[in-house]
């Protein structure tokens, strides 16, 4: 039976396609005109080819900024994965602890990026904050400011309690989509509860893993707001990652080409490392 295919859907998917290019591809190629030409004001560009990426390339600012991504990307998911895994293997399947526990576990991604970063730079503070003051009652010298570890730790606990919860979700939905035939001839084969993690439950967890790794990476390769608010890139540079480097150059400098080339590179690098990610993912539930 040959498909019928029908041309005309195509007009439904017509005023999204233009929202598309209006919002995404034009400011694209603005940049792009951005990244290869020079401008002193008053509207008027001079051809600097492929300067302004060279330039970036060897510069030792942004290789710092970049290796502070990659730390903070690496820690993230390392953090985030398999807690997000452990609390989702304990929440109930069944019963009136069920809509309390999403709904709880749905709380920290209602909250505004910036309205996160507002609460932990309050609650860090070792004047007024909760946490600041009572670290500093015990002993311990915690301070988020001029610190750079104590900042490190501030905005990673602050990403892992905002969302984990994406995670786990995720998860779960994995988890609640197994029939429970699986559970009972395990039961009957007397298989442990590692065994019915490693054989059942994580194979067919693979795919929702596979959504959560890579939308965790690409939001925390590409975070900006919450450490902006807390630290505002420092002490020093210490938090300064790619994103808030960029709009340093772009808004605060005023380089415009520099700062067009940098946020192609760095569009590019999480486009090559998203499909790094994907490709060894499905690589390994293929084999």
């Amino acid at each position: 039976m040959q498909k019928t295919w029908n041309n005309k859907a195509w007009f439904l998917v017509l005023p999204v396609l233009l929202l598309v290019a209006f919002s995404a591809v034009i400011p694209l190629m603005t940049v792009v005109n951005y990244s290869v030409q020079d401008t002193f004001g008053n509207n008027e560009f001079f051809w600097a080819g492929t300067d302004w990426f060279v330039q970036t390339l060897h510069s030792d600012r942004f290789w710092e900024s970049l290796e502070r991504n990659l730390l903070f990307s690496f820690i993230i998911l390392a953090l985030e994965i398999p807690l997000g895994i452990f609390i989702a293997l304990n929440m109930p399947k069944s019963g009136p602890g069920v809509p309390v526990c999403l709904v709880l576990m749905a709380l920290p991604l209602l909250i505004p990026w910036n309205v996160v970063g507002t609460i932990w730079q309050v609650f860090g503070r070792v004047d007024i904050g909760l946490l600041g003051h009572t670290l500093e009652a015990i002993g311990l010298d915690y301070n988020y400011v001029r610190d750079p570890i104590d900042a490190w730790v501030t905005v990673i606990v602050m990403d892992v309690w905002h969302w984990t919860s994406l995670v786990v979700l995720l998860c779960y939905a994995g988890l609640v989509s197994i029939p429970d035939a699986y559970y009972q001839a395990a039961k009957i084969d007397g298989a442990s509860r590692w065994s019915v993690f490693r054989y059942i439950q994580l194979p067919k967890m693979k795919r929702v893993l596979l959504i959560a790794v890579l939308l965790r990476f690409m939001d925390s390769f590409m975070i900006y707001t919450e450490p902006f608010v807390v630290t505002g890139g420092g002490p020093g540079n210490s938090t300064t990652f790619l994103s808030i480097d960029l709009v340093k150059m772009a808004v605060g400098q005023f380089d415009l080409g520099p700062a067009a080339a940098m946020s192609i590179i760095y569009f590019l690098i999480i486009l090559l490392l998203s499909w790094v990610f994907y490709t060894v993912m499905t690589s390994s539930d293929a084999s």
